[in-house]
């Protein structure tokens, strides 16, 4: 494990029965990067995900969590050691107040309540929330809800924040509000490691880029260099496709 790197996934598989969802997966996040996980529906992220924040127990391979390995730790407990998650499917507490959402993350290491309410009003300001503490979050649009999952995570002071398609569902506009408040949540010292299809995005907020298919890593590097490379390309438009693309580009160019 490189000593700029807070996690680590070392050879992970996870087999379901006789399907191989994730073969042999390894990726490093940097401190303070944000490191993007994309491919095509159906090529394993979320179980790497799902094994990286503890709710999956890889079949092989390890998890390391800042030196340590964490694979056998439950999922509260690599939140206690500071790994954060958010879900692709927002379901907040709709009876809670949005204020009272976000501070029952904050519960994680505040006892006290006015201290678990203070954090949420910080996170709140932070996501773009502040000014919607008291209403209840059953009022929230598909975009406020994001943002509260956003928060909630947030709230338990985590060191890795794992983001599930945390823009997905979003319009073009929406999602221009968010991207500045991933990268100010970067900023403040949080390493972010996220899952997303919405490529504009990926492109001018990841600085590391892995690429899964059929459960495995088929490229890595910077958001350039992954996307032009003709594997991911046919990753994502078929057998052939970064073929016939070269060929247009050069009849282009002629």
């Amino acid at each position: 494990m490189s000593a700029d790197a807070i996690l680590s996934v070392e050879h992970a598989s996870k087999r379901f029965g006789g399907l191989l969802a994730v073969d042999d997966a390894s990726l490093v996040a940097r401190r303070g990067r944000i490191t993007g996980l994309i491919g095509p529906n159906g090529a394993g992220k979320t179980t790497l995900f799902a094994m990286i924040s503890g709710f999956i127990v890889p079949t092989a391979g390890r998890i390391m969590f800042e030196g340590a390995d964490v694979g056998g730790l439950p999922p509260h407990r690599r939140a206690v050691a500071g790994i954060a998650r958010t879900f692709q499917i927002v379901q907040p507490f709709a009876g809670l107040s949005v204020r009272d959402n976000i501070a029952v993350g904050a519960h994680l290491r505040r006892s006290a309540r006015a201290e678990a309410l203070a954090k949420a009003d910080e996170v709140a300001a932070l996501v773009g929330l502040g000014d919607m503490l008291h209403r209840p979050a059953s009022d929230l649009t598909v975009s406020g809800r994001k943002r509260l999952e956003l928060a909630r995570a947030l709230a338990t002071d985590p060191k890795l924040l794992l983001l599930d398609e945390v823009l997905a569902g979003l319009n073009p506009s929406e999602v221009r509000d968010v991207v500045p408040v991933i990268h100010a949540i970067r900023d403040a010292g949080v390493t972010i490691v996220m899952v997303e299809h919405v490529m504009q995005a990926v492109m001018s907020l990841c600085e590391d880029i892995y690429v899964l298919a059929q459960g495995r890593i088929i490229a890595a590097g910077a958001p350039r260099e992954v996307t032009r490379d003709p594997k991911v390309v046919e990753a994502y438009l078929g057998h052939g496709a970064a073929a016939r693309i070269a060929a247009r580009e050069e009849a282009a160019r002629g």
